[in-house]
């Protein structure tokens, strides 16, 4: 039978790429770790490692039990997060993976009621575009994904839960225009993986759009709407993150994504992804997160005098694929 805690220590050395830094990372000692990862050599019979210059390197065989080490250690973190959240949601743990612009003006709220009703559990956020956050999910490393979609369907092996409808926007120097009044204009849109709804969107509206700007940043499209070079289409929920100053937001009917809660395996949830899953409902209905922020103010009511940090993590416009 394979050991759990070697398991552990050569998915730490694939997750990290050397011994050096696995063994600082889970607190060993670089000849401990070395040891486990003999000792895992011998109990399957096969070479996982091999020595390129002072450091190592993992095998076929060691790359294919290291994906399959961190899908087990992530199944039994949560097994072990999950018996600790049944004692009274005294202490406990859930993981949430969620795109830009949730993570940004709608989890924080829930993150807040979490804290205030539950202050034992701790609350691990990671940023990931929803196909990265199911797959995480399916791993076993996240409880729980707030994902988006262009259309109805979602994964048959996940459940998932309907949380609000996001209205694309048209930002423009006018207000009340279409996408149609611009069939002529110059867009900014995002890249090639990400512009297949906008460009739907378009030729429904009868025209292919002109694109002269490429850009995934939520600032660099808005300063450029505003700078009078160009229009382009953004989410209510990321107008909620950022919003600069001059622009004209319009939205536009029948384009819209729809926002879900994601989880994993049978009902019920464990107890605290459960209490997660109330706090962000209850932030849903305080938020009314498919709405944008009145012009020229930000969501939390503040002035927007430096827009570029007004989400408070100025880096974080890192993608229309995961606004």
């Amino acid at each position: 039978m394979l050991d759990i805690v070697r398991l552990r220590i050569l998915a730490a050395v694939a997750a990290h790429g050397s011994v050096t830094k696995a063994a600082k990372h889970l607190r060993y000692s670089q000849p401990a770790v070395s040891h486990h990862l003999a000792r895992l050599e011998a109990e399957t019979g096969a070479r996982l490692v091999q020595r390129v210059g002072r450091g190592i390197r993992l095998t076929p065989e060691g790359e294919h039990l290291a994906r399959r080490a961190a899908e087990i250690v992530g199944r039994v973190d949560t097994a072990a997060a999950e018996l600790s959240a049944m004692v009274g949601l005294r202490t406990g743990r859930v993981r949430v993976a969620g795109f830009q612009s949730a993570l940004a003006a709608l989890i924080p709220h829930a993150a807040a009621t979490l804290r205030r009703e539950h202050p034992g559990i701790e609350l691990h956020l990671v940023d990931a575009h929803p196909q990265v956050a199911l797959n995480l999910l399916r791993d076993g490393q996240v409880d729980a994904a707030v994902i988006f979609r262009y259309d109805d369907t979602t994964p048959d092996d996940i459940r998932v839960t309907h949380l609000f409808d996001d209205p694309m926007h048209l930002l423009s120097l006018e207000p009340g225009q279409t996408l149609r009044d611009h069939r002529d204009s110059a867009w900014i849109a995002g890249c090639d993986n990400c512009r297949r709804e906008f460009v739907a969107a378009c030729e429904r509206a009868g025209f292919t759009p002109h694109i002269v700007y490429t850009s995934d940043d939520v600032i660099v499209e808005q300063a450029l709407v505003a700078a009078g070079m160009g229009v382009t289409t953004m989410p209510g929920l990321s107008l909620r993150t950022h919003r600069a100053p001059g622009i004209e937001a319009t939205p536009l009917p029948d384009f819209r994504r729809r926002v879900y809660l994601a989880t994993y395996g049978d009902p019920p949830d464990p107890p605290a992804t459960a209490a997660f899953v109330a706090a962000l409902h209850h932030a849903v209905q305080q938020t009314r997160p498919g709405e944008p922020a009145p012009p020229g103010e930000a969501p939390d009511g503040r002035s927007p005098k430096n827009p570029a940090t007004r989400s408070g993590h100025p880096s974080t416009s890192r993608g229309r694929c995961a606004q």
